[in-house]
Parts: C-alpha cells; sequence; structure tokens
C-alpha cells in the first residue's frame, strides 16, 4: 500500500467515520435497525451540493443537508411509532423514497460542482497543501462531532436516549415519551449521515444518487471493527472507537485491493467480499479470546 492511498484511506476513515457514529447511534444506543442511511448519505450530498450550485455558503449547505438528513429520520422514525411499521421495513420504505427524491432535488442521477467553492477552499487558501486539505477538514468535523455526541450523551436528553435504548419499559414509568426520543434520535443518527455525505460530495465535486449503496455494511463494518479492536466501556470511549473502526476498515480495505499473493489480487468488484471476511474477523475474534482466555 502506498503512501498515496494510505492517506486516502485515513481521509476517507475520517469522513464515513462520522456516518458510522451515526450508525452507531442507532444500532448500539437506540436498538433501532435503520436502513435508511443509505438513502439519506446522498440525501445530504444532493442537498449540499444543489445549495452550493444555487450560491449557497458551502458551509450553510452542510446545515441544510443536515436538516435533511434529520427529516429523513424522522419520517422512518414516525412510521415506527406512530404507524406500528416494523423498523426495518419503515426504514427500507424511507431508503425506496429517498432515492426518487434525490433525482428530483438534484433534476437528475447527479450534479457536478466543478468551478463552486467549497469548505476546502478556505483550508486552502490558509496556506494548507491541497492534497492535506481534505485529512485537516474531515480531522476537525470528526473531532467536533465525537465532542458533541460526548456531550450532548451527558445531558438530560443525551441520558433519556440512553434510557430509551437500554430499557423503555423503565424510561416510560419515569413519564418519559420512548416516542419522542426515538423520533428525535433516529433524526439524528440521519442528521450525521447526511452530513457525511454532503462532505463527501464536496470532496469529490459531485454528488450521485448511488453513491450511498452499502453504506450500512460499511457502516456496521466499521463499529464492530472499532468495538472489537478499542472496546467501548465509555461512552467517549465508544464514539471514539467507532470512528477509529471506520479509519482501521478503510485501510484495511486499501491494504486488501493492494495486497498481491501468488498472481492473485483482489479487484474493486470484491469491495463486499472483503467487507463481509472482515466483518466475519471482527465477530469471532471476541469468542476465540474469550476461550484462549478460559484455557
Amino acid at each position: 500500500m502506498t503512501w498515496y492511498a494510505a492517506l486516502g484511506a485515513v481521509e476517507q476513515g475520517l469522513v464515513y467515520g462520522i456516518m458510522v457514529i451515526g450508525v452507531y447511534l442507532t444500532f448500539r444506543i437506540l436498538d433501532f435497525p435503520d436502513l435508511t442511511v443509505d438513502g439519506s448519505l446522498p440525501l445530504g450530498a444532493a442537498v449540499s451540493a444543489v445549495a452550493i450550485s444555487s450560491g449557497v455558503n458551502p458551509y450553510l449547505s452542510l446545515l441544510l443537508a443536515l436538516g435533511g438528513g434529520f427529516c429523513a429520520g424522522m419520517v422512518t422514525a414516525f412510521l415506527n411509532t406512530k404507524f406500528k411499521i416494523l423498523h426495518l421495513l419503515a426504514s427500507i420504505l424511507t431508503m425506496i423514497a429517498l432515492y426518487s427524491i434525490n433525482i428530483r432535488i438534484m433534476d437528475g442521477p447527479n450534479v457536478a460542482l466543478l468551478g463552486s467553492d467549497t469548505v476546502f477552499d478556505a483550508v486552502t487558501r490558509l496556506g494548507v497543501p491541497s492534497h492535506f486539505a481534505g485529512l485537516v477538514v474531515f480531522g476537525l468535523f470528526a473531532a467536533l462531532v465525537v465532542g458533541g455526541m460526548v456531550w450532548f450523551m451527558g445531558t438530560e436528553i443525551g441520558q433519556a436516549v440512553l434510557a430509551t435504548g437500554d430499557n423503555p419499559q423503565m424510561i416510560t414509568s419515569q413519564g418519559v415519551n420512548i416516542h419522542v426520543v426515538i423520533i428525535f434520535g433516529v433524526g439524528l443518527s440521519n442528521g450525521l449521515v447526511a452530513l457525511s455525505g454532503a462532505l463527501i460530495a464536496q470532496n469529490q465535486g459531485a454528488a450521485d444518487v448511488g453513491m450511498g449503496l452499502g453504506t450500512i455494511v460499511a457502516g456496521l463494518a466499521s463499529v464492530i471493527i472499532g468495538e472489537t479492536v478499542f472496546g467501548c466501556q465509555t461512552m467517549a470511549r465508544a464514539f471514539i472507537a467507532a470512528l477509529l473502526g471506520s479509519i482501521v476498515y478503510r485501510l484495511a480495505i486499501a491494504l486488501a485491493l493492494g495486497l498481491e499473493l501468488g498472481g492473485f489480487r483482489f479487484n474493486p468488484s470484491d469491495l463486499n467480499l472483503i467487507t463481509a471476511l472482515l466483518v466475519i474477523v471482527a465477530l469471532i475474534t471476541p469468542n476465540l479470546k474469550r476461550r484462549l482466555l478460559a484455557r
């Protein structure tokens, strides 16, 4: 693996790490399996790209993307809590609807940002080399998201989110409306995913309706790898582990794609196979460690 490939993998790990934190919020904290992320990531990219093309400030476009993702997550949670649709089915329905909505927003399958200002231009104007601008911007946003989530989980609302996922009967007996908490939590999760998509679109210079394909698989893989390698004993450690798990996942993929054994090489089309193998290894490692310690 070359230095350039490693740098690119770390950049991707940081920006997709924001998405992974959103996935961690629903799957681990709220215990809400949510497939909406495959649609909310391109939604954030579409909203940000169209806004920038219309002359909106690139930083403001990130807020618009976050708001769009929040609304998408709220729709999924509303279908589940108010209409009693199974969470997996509700998220699939929203994801399918978002495919058409994203095309409607972009007025086509994709939109380019050639010649438009992005959040990276402000960094390069400060003297940061262009090949390091992505690393700086993604690192700052990832740090802000991790810090913000750790702070949020210590608030009263954050504690309600934790309690709702851990023991909904108990928190209901305390007078908390768990439906409101779930709607807010799933909305926040998809807002973070959409923010990640907006940053990716600005970095790539385009938004595409198919860029969210496989997002949930990559997110779950990163969460599992992070928990296995770095642990999740505290909230701060859990969110940091999710972010680092995303970086390890991207580095592992870059390493696998550049690996050659006896003439055999992985192709980009083998990405899903590599992901499946990484998840399998991450899942069986804790059991192997327990068995070895028991012996």
